[in-house]
């Protein structure tokens, strides 16, 4: 069945508090959504990030971003007063993100909702600590070791807390208790929240469509508690680390740092920690996108210490294996395969093994440095597409960003040469929405005609990334009238 959605991250939503949050404005963005005529709201991932604001660098691969608690539901359930946060300094600009502002605040507005939760005796909160115990206990003292070692990476801390040295650990647990349970707590408000605020989206008959990275980072509760998953050496020093090889977008390839897994070790205890991860998102989303989905395939390794992707070199990852332990604990799941970029054959017999629809990006449609053919009439019924995502250039912008030869072919292609900028924005929207894919995703900046200022992010580079904001009530009736009608014409 044809169907379309909207990507818009979390983070991204209008907020007076600094960050898009589960606040009036996400139950507003749904309602939109419906007017709209849209099937899905497809999210950015909901982990808590660290340095450089990335939500594929998350402190954990299973707890979920406090940040995005909303401080005015905790002010009606009591927990904080109005006057401890309507007057922060959270940034001053209403269209970005200014994390660090952020971090120098919110934690201590939340802090005074947890002193004021009775947790004692609370059989949710009880309830919640004991469902989730496999992953809350050892994040909740990650993070309060993180604190106590100045928010350093867990490979600086000393010997006994990076080894994890059993008397070690059982002194900071009791003598830090307060703190571990602050930490319990911002999950549960979490996830409360976000229950409620799902509940809501799923009830309009609107499905979330999530987003897990392949890779955790390295600074994360996973791959301290768990290093047994990755290949470390008897130090827990990372051998060889993740990245992307040098392509047409990247003369030195791209080095993200990522602990890689140590995939003969999960063979054998029949992928359980892959189960567990599948398991929590889908306690959370409807929909799980998983990113960098070639790198089950094959995956590039480069050694620890390179400064560059260049020395890296490709082995081979589960395969079907992993899938086929998916599908035997989970019978039938909704997973989108993220397959862009450099396909080889056992990339494409994967997906294809695997029955989960792969992705297309219309702005690699016209783009000649993009070695796969992503042109609309090739595109299968089982896919996604997207105009772009957020690795991307808005619309409005990557027009004039093309190369002439590319600009003159898409201009021949869509007959555009005459028309205002805004209108070639909704002729490639158009387009997409238009092909046999059985779901078409627009971004939300896309649909608001945005330039440069909203891209989200740019890979390779720090700064700047993860902060764009929609503009409060830019998301107007008359725009959702104009997506639905757009929407239907097209059969979504």
């Amino acid at each position: 069945m044809r169907k379309s959605g909207i990507l818009m991250p979390v983070s991204s939503l209008p907020s007076p508090c600094g960050i898009g949050c589960f606040s009036e404005e996400a139950y507003r963005f749904a309602d939109r959504l419906k007017e709209a005529g849209q099937a899905y709201w497809q999210i950015l991932p909901l982990g808590p990030t660290g340095y450089g604001d990335s939500p594929y660098q998350a402190f954990s691969a299973f707890a979920g971003n406090p940040y995005f608690i909303d401080l005015d539901q905790l002010c009606r359930d009591g927990l904080l007063k109005a006057e401890e946060y309507k007057d922060t300094d959270f940034g001053s600009d209403p269209e970005r993100t200014d994390y660090g502002k952020l971090y120098g605040s919110r934690m201590d507005i939340l802090r005074k909702a947890y002193e004021r939760a009775e947790l004692s005796g609370n059989r949710k909160y009880e309830d919640f600590c004991s469902s989730q115990k496999d992953w809350l206990d050892d994040y909740a003292l990650y993070m309060t070791l993180k604190g106590k070692y100045g928010q350093k990476s867990w490979n600086e801390w000393e010997t006994g807390a990076r080894m994890r040295e059993d008397a070690l650990l059982r002194d900071f647990t009791e003598k830090y208790a307060d703190e571990i349970s602050f930490y319990k707590f911002l999950q549960y408000e979490f996830m409360q929240q976000w229950i409620q605020l799902r509940s809501y989206v799923n009830g309009l008959g609107i499905r979330i469509i999530g987003d897990i990275p392949i890779y955790v980072a390295f600074d994360s509760a996973d791959s301290w508690a768990e290093s047994e998953l990755f290949q470390f050496d008897e130090n827990r020093i990372p051998v060889e680390v993740a990245g992307c090889p040098p392509d047409a977008f990247a003369a030195d390839g791209q080095l993200w740092g990522n602990p890689l897994y140590d995939w003969e070790y999960h063979e054998r205890t029949g992928y359980a920690w892959w189960i567990r991860r599948l398991e929590r998102c889908f306690e959370l989303y409807d929909v799980v996108r998983v990113d960098h989905f070639r790198g089950f395939d094959e995956y590039f390794s480069i050694p620890y210490g390179a400064k560059t992707a260049a020395g890296g070199r490709w082995r081979k990852g589960p395969g079907m294996q992993l899938f086929d332990a998916l599908r035997e604990h989970f019978g039938s799941v909704s997973i989108i395969a993220e397959d862009l970029g450099y396909l080889t054959q056992s990339v494409m017999e994967l997906v294809q093994q695997s029955g989960y629809p792969g992705m297309k990006v219309m702005e690699f449609a016209f783009d000649s440095r993009e070695a796969g053919d992503y042109m609309p009439y090739n595109y299968p019924h089982n896919c996604v597409v997207y105009t772009g995502t957020h690795d991307n250039q808005t619309l409005y912008a990557w027009y004039d960003e093309l190369a002439d030869a590319d600009r003159e072919y898409l201009d021949e292609y869509l007959q555009l040469r005459g028309k205002s900028r805004e209108e070639i924005v909704w002729s490639v929207i158009r387009l997409t929405l238009s092909t046999v894919a059985d779901t078409a995703i627009i971004p939300m900046q896309d649909y608001l005609c945005l330039g440069e200022e909203a891209r989200m992010n740019k890979p390779s580079t720090m700064g700047g990334n993860w902060q764009w904001r929609m503009k409060k009530d830019a998301f107007d009736k008359a725009l959702a009238e104009k997506i639905r009608r757009i929407t239907k014409l097209y059969g979504r």
